[in-house]
C-alpha cells in the first residue's frame, strides 16, 4: 500500500506538498482520476482521488476518512540518550515508530557522551518508518531535554526508568496502564542523583534482563515489552 503524507489534512480538499507530490506524480506516474491514502500524521487515513496532478503540489479530494488507522492500543513515551554513533539512535527512532511509539525525547543524562543532537532528520526518518509500517499517527520527535528537565513535567500513568543498580522489577511486571513513560539511559547509566530524582517523581526502577544492553538495544527492548504486552492480549481476546 502506497501512503502519502499531508501534515494534518482537513476539509474536503487536500494539497501535498512539493516532495510528496514529485513522489506520487513524477516518481510513481500518478495522474487525474488515480485514487491514493494519504495520513495526516495524526491518525487519519484519508482516502482521495487526485484532481490536479501537479508535481509540486498536486490536490487531491477526500473520499473516505479512517480514523485510528495503524494504532497501537496504549500512549507511549520513550525518553533516549543519543547515541554517539548517529545511525544507531536514528535505527532505533526507526523501528521503534514501526512498533508503535507517540514521543521521542532525546534525553541529556550527567553520562551522556553526545551532548548536541539535531532532531530534523530522526523526524523524516519517523515519517518514512509510519508509512512504511501502515499507521497514520508520526511520533513527535522533541528537541534534545536534559534528564533533569525532563523530569519535571507532570507524569502522565506510569513512569519507568531502565537503570543497572539497585532495586528494580522486571517491565513486564511493571507494565500495568495504558499511558507509559520509560527512560533509557547512556551506556554508562544514569547517574544516581537522576535515579533518586525519577523516583521521587514517581519513576519505578526497571531492568531488562541480565544481558548488558547497548543504549539503542535497550531502547528497543522496552518498546518491544510494551508492544507484546498489549499486542498478544488484544489478539488473546479476539481469539
Amino acid at each position: 500500500m502506497e501512503l502519502f503524507y499531508a501534515k494534518g489534512a482537513q476539509g474536503s480538499i487536500v494539497t501535498l506538498d512539493q516532495e510528496e507530490s514529485g513522489h506520487c506524480i513524477k516518481v510513481l506516474r500518478h495522474r487525474i482520476g488515480d485514487e491514493v491514502k494519504v495520513i495526516d500524521g495524526d491518525g487519519t487515513l484519508l482516502k482521495c482521488r487526485i484532481t490536479d496532478a501537479s508535481p509540486k503540489a498536486a490536490q487531491l479530494q477526500v473520499l473516505e476518512r479512517v480514523e485510528g488507522f495503524g494504532a497501537v492500543p496504549y500512549r507511549l513515551t520513550l525518553g533516549c540518550c543519543p547515541t554517539k554513533n548517529n545511525d544507531r539512535f536514528e535505527w532505533m527512532v526507526e523501528k521503534a515508530t514501526e512498533m508503535g511509539v507517540d514521543r521521542i525525547v532525546p534525553i541529556i543524562g550527567e553520562h551522556s557522551e553526545r551532548k548536541v543532537y539535531k532532531s530534523e532528520r530522526a523526524r523524516r526518518i519517523a515519517l518514512s518508518a509510519a508509512k512504511q509500517s501502515l499507521k497514520a499517527r508520526i511520533p513527535e520527535i522533541t528537541e534534545p531535554v536534559a534528564v533533569k528537565d525532563f523530569l519535571q513535567e507532570p507524569l502522565q500513568g506510569i513512569g519507568l526508568i531502565a537503570t543497572c543498580f539497585g532495586n528494580r522489577i522486571s517491565i513486564a511486571d511493571a507494565i500495568d496502564c495504558k499511558d507509559i513513560t520509560i527512560l533509557i539511559g547512556p551506556e554508562g547509566d544514569f547517574s544516581p542523583e537522576e535515579v533518586a530524582l525519577a523516583v521521587q517523581k514517581g519513576y519505578r526502577p526497571i531492568h531488562l534482563g541480565a544481558s548488558r544492553l547497548r543504549t539503542e538495544t535497550a531502547a528497543l527492548a522496552a518498546v518491544s515489552a510494551v508492544y507484546f504486552n498489549f499486542i498478544a492480549n488484544a489478539y488473546a481476546s479476539e481469539d
